[in-house]
Parts: structure tokens; C-alpha cells; sequence
């Protein structure tokens, strides 16, 4: 059998690959909405799971309208990308049977299908951070800006052929392109919130809101585990040579035993913190391995993976108690996991990767901060001015669940 003939069975192949892992990539849907409902407490529960589900479907429909092709349809090495909507047309069959160099592997709506669970990803990382004190639809709003314009634009720079990838940035699966994103879009919306009620006393007393549900905050993270296989390992985008098989599999490996480094590490660290084994702390440290090792999961060995994610499980501990210092109030942890770990993992890729280089690994962290922080600001501002962002001190006090939503998640457990 000649190679023309085997192309058309590749193609099939990174197809249904790319759709599956995409599948596995929308599944941290659930993993988040899990996560976030059982680290906050009951009574803002409904709204939070609301709040997850929606801003998927919300995701859906405005990169299909508009951020697909912003992310995908301009000029090589530009700054300003295309305006565009829709997906577009499907590769032409001539072109898949020419194969060669620039010749689409996988259909082009698989790669819509991939490319848009990425964009509910990164907005995903927004919600927790603004838990229990914002306004359901100014959220929404927020989203809707989110997936339509601000995270494709950074997205061209470094995976649509923009500058930053002329440049030289290297993010494989985006430790920057989806995590930093994600975590300064709910840095800014922290600042422009504030603190929930009584978190922080008059003379730097931090209080703890312990979460409402930790086996579900628990089963939450299992489940971007499971997940993030699909995240790292389908952005190799094709398994169908055997050079690619390869390449997943050390993809596959490397990011469960970042997970598991960034576990052991946080254990370890709050143990000798707080003389306990801080449950939260641990289930942090997992994702922030995750997230460390997205930048690039292909090169490290197995111990190097372990390494990096074990440092990312170090930061993230130190990181969430500063930001508590610093009054920043992030209920889940998501800009110290998503951020700090996004950014070590950044600067982590030439440790492994001979071809990246640091300068360019820093001008890519500093335009997708500066953009996303800049762009986040002015419309959570204008947000603000128009519907308002925060709920009332009454409705805060009562829980979002009944002033936003008007049901309780658990109402067998609150009085009548």
C-alpha cells in the first residue's frame, strides 16, 4: 500500500482522535462545576453551578459567532487578527489527499469542537475566583466578552500564527494561553469585587469559609484529572505515525505524574505549615501540577514532569496564603493555581525544550497578562457601570442561591 492510500485513514483517525479528546476537555465542565460548588459554602451553591453550565453553552455560541475565526483567521505574525465568523469551509479533499507539509490532518470542525472547550476552560477559571458575591448576569455578560473577543485575540498571537508564535513563545496546551488567561480575567474581577463579608477583619484577621462539600470538591478534581488527558494529549493534534503515538503516550505520562507531584508536594508542605493534611491545599496542588506541566508535556523524562509539577504544588501553597495576606479573596484558589502555576510552568518549558528560550517565554507572559488584565478591566467597568457588579450586603448575607436563582441546593439542611 502506497503512502496516498494510507491518508485518507489518517485523516480518519486524528479526526475521531481530536473529537474524543475534546470530549474529555468538555468533561472538566463538570469537573469545575464540582469543584466550586463543594468549596464554597451551601448557600451559593445553585448559583454556582449555574453559573458553570451556562458560560459553556455561552462559550459554544459566541466562538462559533465570532472567536473562532479571531483566533484562527489572521495574517501569520500578526497583531491584529481577522475578523471573521462562523468556522468556515471544511479542507478541501484535494488538499488532504496531497498530504505534505501544511496539509490539514483532521477535520475542520473537529478542530472547532477542540478549540472551543478550551474557551470554556479558560472562563471557567473566572467563576470560582468571584464566587459568592457577584451578580449572576454580570458574569454571564463578562463571558460573553471572554469567549468572543478577549481570549481569541491573545489565542491568534500565540496559536493562530500571531506575533507571539513568529516570536518564538512556546505553550503546547496552554499553560499562558488558557490558565494565565483565565486567572488574570478573575484577578481583575477580584480587585474590581472586593472581599465577601467578614472574610477579613479591621486589624488583618483572615477568616476561613470552609467549603460546603469536600468529597465533591474532591470528586471535582478527579474529574479535570481524567480530563486534562484529553487537554494535554489531544493537543498533539494527530496520533495516526508513529512518531505521534509516541509523543501522546510521553504526554499521557508526564501529566499524571505532574498532578501526582504537585499532590505530594502541597501534603508535604501544609504538613509541615499547619500540622495537618490540608485537604484543600492538596487538591490544589494536583491541579496546580496540571497546570505547570501544560506548558510543554511532550519533552520533560518522567522525572523532570515530576519535578515541575511538584515545584507548581509548592507555589500554589504560598501563593494562596499571600494572596489571603494581600486581601485578594479567591474562594477556590483559581488565580494561584491557574496564574502562579500557569506562569512557572511557562518559564519551565526551556528547561526541557532546546528550541524555546526564555526571552520569549517572558514576552509571551507579559503581552497575554497585559492584554487580558487591560481588556478584562475595561469590561468588568463597563459592566459595573451598567448592571452593577456585586449582589447587596442583604443578598451576600442571605447566600446568591435564593436572590439570584430563587431555589437552595441543599434545602433539606436550612431551616424554614
Amino acid at each position: 500500500m502506497d503512502d496516498t492510500a494510507l491518508i485518507p485513514l489518517q485523516y480518519a483517525l486524528d479526526t475521531f482522535y481530536l473529537l474524543m479528546c475534546g470530549a474529555l476537555v468538555m468533561w472538566m465542565a463538570a469537573g469545575f462545576a464540582m469543584l466550586e460548588s463543594g468549596l464554597v459554602r451551601a448557600k451559593n451553591t445553585t448559583e454556582i453551578l449555574t453559573k458553570n453550565i451556562v458560560l459553556y453553552a455561552l462559550a459554544c455560541v459566541m466562538y462559533l459567532l465570532v472567536g473562532y475565526q479571531l483566533m484562527y483567521g489572521g495574517a501569520p505574525g500578526g497583531v491584529l487578527p481577522s475578523l471573521g465568523f462562523g468556522i468556515g469551509v471544511e479542507h478541501a479533499p484535494a488538499r488532504v489527499a496531497a498530504g505534505g507539509e501544511g496539509a490539514p490532518y483532521y477535520a475542520k470542525r473537529a478542530d472547532f469542537f477542540f478549540q472551543v472547550v478550551f474557551a470554556a476552560t479558560c472562563m471557567s477559571i473566572v467563576s470560582g475566583a468571584v464566587a459568592e458575591r457577584m451578580r449572576l448576569w454580570a458574569f454571564l455578560a463578562f463571558a460573553v466578552v471572554m469567549c468572543a473577543l478577549i481570549y481569541p485575540v491573545q489565542g491568534y498571537w500565540s496559536w493562530g500564527g500571531g506575533f507571539l508564535k513568529q516570536a518564538g513563545f512556546k505553550d503546547f496546551a496552554g499553560s499562558a494561553v488558557v490558565h494565565l488567561a483565565g486567572a488574570t480575567a478573575a484577578l481583575v474581577g477580584v480587585l474590581l469585587l472586593g472581599p465577601r463579608k467578614g472574610k477579613y477583619g479591621p486589624k488583618g484577621q483572615i477568616s476561613a469559609f470552609p467549603g460546603a462539600n469536600l468529597p465533591l470538591a474532591t470528586l471535582g478534581t478527579l474529574i479535570l484529572w481524567f480530563g486534562w488527558f484529553g487537554f494535554n494529549g489531544g493537543s498533539q493534534l494527530k496520533i495516526s505515525s508513529i512518531e505521534d503515538a509516541n509523543g501522546v503516550a510521553a504526554v499521557f505520562v508526564n501529566t499524571n505524574l505532574s498532578a501526582a507531584g504537585g499532590l505530594l508536594a502541597a501534603l508535604v508542605l501544609a504538613r509541615l505549615l499547619f500540622g495537618k493534611a490540608d485537604l484543600t491545599m492538596i487538591l490544589n496542588g494536583a491541579l496546580a501540577g496540571l497546570v505547570a506541566i501544560t506548558a510543554e508535556p511532550a519533552t520533560p523524562t518522567p522525572l523532570a514532569a515530576l519535578a515541575i509539577g511538584a515545584l507548581g504544588g509548592v507555589l500554589v501553597v504560598f501563593s494562596i496564603l499571600l494572596l489571603d495576606k494581600l486581601h485578594l479573596d479567591d474562594p477556590v484558589g483559581a488565580i494561584s493555581v491557574h496564574g502562579v502555576a500557569g506562569t512557572w510552568g511557562v518559564l519551565a518549558v526551556p528547561l526541557t525544550n532546546a528550541d524555546a528560550r526564555l526571552g520569549s517565554q517572558l514576552l509571551g507572559l507579559g503581552c497575554i497578562f497585559v492584554w487580558v488584565f487591560l481588556a478584562s478591566l475595561v469590561s468588568w467597568g463597563l459592566i459595573k457601570l451598567l448592571m452593577g457588579l456585586r449582589v447587596s450586603e442583604e443578598e451576600e448575607y442571605q447566600g446568591v442561591d435564593i436572590t439570584e436563582c430563587g431555589m437552595e441546593a441543599y434545602p433539606e439542611f436550612t431551616k424554614g
